[in-house]
């Protein structure tokens, strides 16, 4: 289908690059072998290197509290353009190539968020003791393996194949580029102004807790009905039905449009309007039962807790299932690609007489980076392994069982980091959409299956197996994002070997970076709710990771106290949905995640489509959908980077400096000694006894740092205000929010107006 950019950019882009060519056709790109323009310049990596760091925070960030990341490639490209047209370069405008540069190495930024956010939040979930290198190595040599694995590929995928996978992302951001040589300026200034607009909005509730973001049936509708109001005599049903009015959630929304929104949404209706009232009707005729090791009173849950103990590991389930039939559907692409690796494989060397656009790294160099990542990994392993202590503090494993361990993990990390690019690779060429949950999951499974053949089990296991998991998944995700890169230089006439080269600088930066956020995220929100081993998942959702976790609980630590018979369930509901033509994952995380965010990205798409809608024409109409992108990424990426501030001001490390800005939660820091429980603690137990303790403890403010010391140690203790925590603090919330959503219209309509001013002027440029 022809676009509004394709036909700006028709006369600059050949007439045969997105077609197949005829015998003896040759694709010449825009920027020919001989020319010698500006590729790799200071400029051109400071900038990608600036978009890694700021994109990598905000793309981890949203993949942990919401469950979906940023696409950085389209807004790192728009940027690249928009920053390179501003004057700040020396030598004046930036070439197509440096922008090219640009983008390539920010897109490391996604790839290494998508592999640590699936599994790296297992590790805490599970309890095991995590540390930054160890985070930091694992993403490092995962991202590095998808780099060198998928070199030998890039002439059959890119060139060989050219017309024949349509490549679908890269063709979106390819446009922008060729677009940006005539248009653009006011992409920039669109995209610029949402971060502002999102860091300012979830500063105010991230840190300075202005208002409630947490709005609730409980107390908007308390005011209808007698006694204490319909919202009351909904919630003794437990129909808890609420929204959190984060930015960051809205963007998100606004980005990915109102279908697969209400997808999300319907499986959140579908867990708490019908499973949880239905869990909760039945079961509270029933004095109390075990389940699963647990001795549960159904009467006496609150939503939440019957949200927690019964309907989250039937969305676990589906969500699994839902990961395999997705590799099951693509299963000619996965034998066909296996085959096409080795294919490519033979392919080769480096000419000296081979043209620049089409020069890679050395064949040898290629070799030596792959062995060396496969033996960094067996290291990582082995010093994982020999860290291990047990109760007595005396080690795990001995010296020769962490070689064993560390040589099988290494191999099987390799062999399936090897089997599994070409399919990532030909996913993405052909549907734009990398099924890395579904090989991550299998690479889990299939790294613990190997590890328990060896004798490896319990924490070590566990340890050991998500690891290797975050590499294979690191690897899978930058493979793929590697391949549309050097579709988009193949189309433009980039160096590929420039693109090699610099992708390993955007993954050493892109993994530093998500080692130190990570953790803090964990410190200042927490990953397991605080005093219990339960997921926090109000907060910090992680739902692949979750998956990962509970599969590697279930095989290697304590099979018998897992809810096998709910994530039985969840798979009965994945294959249904996959009969009823449902997309199953959309619906799947909707189950697994609380209602209130999924309402939240609703509310987004849904005024996305409104915003949509406006205008006076079907020319403006479309103007104001294509700011889309623009504004939800500036949303996501400004509400991102002030949310990793305000986690940072809950840590006592720095003197938790969130007490003295915090307005409507009344934050203090406590002296907690061995033995004693917090006071932090003993309100998060009085919390779970409410039948809104869900909505207390997610995004407004009141999660406590509870860690437990062996000595006396501060702690940080959070009490919400009347004002806030009830009604006046979520109607103020409420308000705020429809301000939020009329702010993007404007944003949208003056994006729209600069846009279509800029085409008119590129037009009239043209004709003359």
């Amino acid at each position: 289908m022809e676009t509004a950019t394709s036909k700006k950019t028709g006369n600059i882009l050949p007439d045969n690059a997105y077609t197949k060519l005829a015998p003896g056709e040759e694709y010449k790109p825009i920027v020919p072998p001989e020319d010698r323009r500006a590729e790799v310049t200071i400029w051109s990596v400071t900038v990608g290197l600036v978009m890694v760091l700021v994109f990598s925070a905000a793309c981890v960030y949203m993949a942990l509290r919401a469950a979906n990341a940023i696409e950085a490639a389209i807004p790192i490209a728009i940027m690249a353009i928009f920053l390179g047209s501003k004057g700040l370069k020396r030598s004046g405008k930036s070439t197509i190539l440096e922008n090219v540069i640009v983008q390539s190495i920010g897109q490391a930024a996604g790839v290494v968020a998508a592999g640590s956010a699936f599994l790296i939040p297992a590790l805490y979930i599970n309890q095991l003791n995590v540390q930054w290198w160890q985070i930091f190595l694992a993403c490092c040599i995962g991202g590095f393996l998808g780099i060198v694995l998928i070199i030998p590929l890039r002439k059959y995928f890119v060139k060989d194949l050219h017309g024949d996978l349509p490549f679908p992302e890269a063709t979106a951001i390819n446009e922008i580029l060729v677009s940006g040589e005539s248009t653009s300026k006011s992409a920039g200034k669109v995209l610029l102004a949402a971060f502002g607009l999102g860091a300012a909005y979830d500063f105010a509730i991230e840190a300075l807790h202005a208002w409630n973001p947490m709005m609730t049936t409980k107390s908007l509708l308390g005011w209808i009905g007698k006694g204490e109001g319909f919202g009351k005599w909904m919630s003794d049903l437990r129909l808890d039905v609420s929204m959190n009015g984060l930015a960051a959630l809205f963007g998100l929304g606004y980005i990915i449009g109102l279908r697969y929104a209400a997808i999300i949404a319907s499986g959140s209706v579908f867990a708490y309007l019908v499973l949880i009232p239905l869990i909760y009707h039945f079961g509270s005729q029933i004095p109390e039962f075990v389940y699963a090791g647990k001795t549960h009173v159904i009467s006496q849950m609150s939503s939440a807790d019957i949200f927690d103990e019964f309907v989250k590991p039937i969305g676990i389930g589906a969500i699994a299932v839902s990961g395999i039939i997705g590799i099951i559907r693509m299963g000619k692409i996965v034998l066909g690609s296996i085959s096409l690796g080795f294919k490519g494989l033979k392919g080769g060397g480096a000419a000296e007489n081979v043209p620049r656009t089409q020069l890679d790294m050395t064949p040898r160099n290629v070799l030596l980076v792959q062995f060396g990542s496969t033996l960094l990994m067996a290291i990582l392993f082995f010093v994982i392994g020999k860290m291990l202590t047990g109760p007595d503090d005396a080690p795990v494993f001995t010296t020769n069982q962490c070689l064993l361990y560390a040589v099988v993990g290494a191999v099987v990390g390799f062999i399936l980091s090897f089997l599994f690019t070409p399919v990532a690779a030909q996913a993405i060429a052909i549907v734009g959409v990398n099924p890395v949950s579904g090989m991550t999951l299998i690479t889990v499974v299939l790294t613990i299956v190997v590890l328990m053949a060896t004798g490896l089990k319990g924490e070590g296991g566990m340890f050991i197996a998500l690891i290797v998991g975050c590499a294979v998944c690191t690897a899978l995700s930058t493979s793929g994002a590697l391949i549309s890169d050097f579709k988009i230089g193949y189309w433009i006439g980039s160096t590929p070997r420039n693109q090699e080269v610099w992708k390993f600088a955007g993954v050493i930066l892109a993994a530093l970076v998500v080692a130190f956020v990570i953790p803090i995220m964990d410190s200042g929100y927490h990953f397991l709710k605080p005093g219990t081993t339960i997921s926090n998942s109000e907060v910090l959702p992680a739902p692949q990771a979750n998956m990962m976790a509970e599969v590697s609980k279930g095989l290697l630590a304590d099979p018998a106290s897992r809810p096998w018979l709910l994530y039985g369930l969840g798979g009965c509901v994945a294959i249904m949905l996959y009969m009823a033509g449902v997309p199953m994952l959309a619906f799947a995380l909707g189950i697994y995640i609380p209602i209130f965010t999924n309402v939240g990205v609703l509310a987004g798409a849904f005024a996305a489509h409104i915003v949509g809608k406006t205008g006076g024409s079907e020319k403006v109409r479309k103007a104001r959908r294509d700011q889309g992108i623009l504004i939800a990424s500036g949303l996501m990426a400004g509400a991102a980077i002030f949310g990793i501030v305000a986690a940072t001001m809950r840590l006592t490390a720095v003197g938790a400096p969130i007490q003295y800005i915090s307005i409507g939660v009344d934050f203090e820091l406590e002296k907690v000694g061995a033995g004693e429980d917090s006071e932090s603690k003993k309100t998060d137990d009085a919390n779970k006894d409410a039948n809104d303790s869900d909505i207390k403890n997610a995004g407004s403010g009141e999660e406590f740092d509870t860690k437990e010391t062996d000595d006396r140690e501060e702690v940080l203790k959070g009490t919400p205000e009347d004002w806030y925590k009830d009604w006046p603090g979520q109607y103020i919330s409420l308000v705020m929010f429809v301000y939020l959503a009329l702010a993007c219209f404007y944003l949208a309509k003056k994006g729209a107006d600069w846009s279509l001013r800029e085409e008119e002027a590129a037009e009239k440029a043209n004709s003359s």
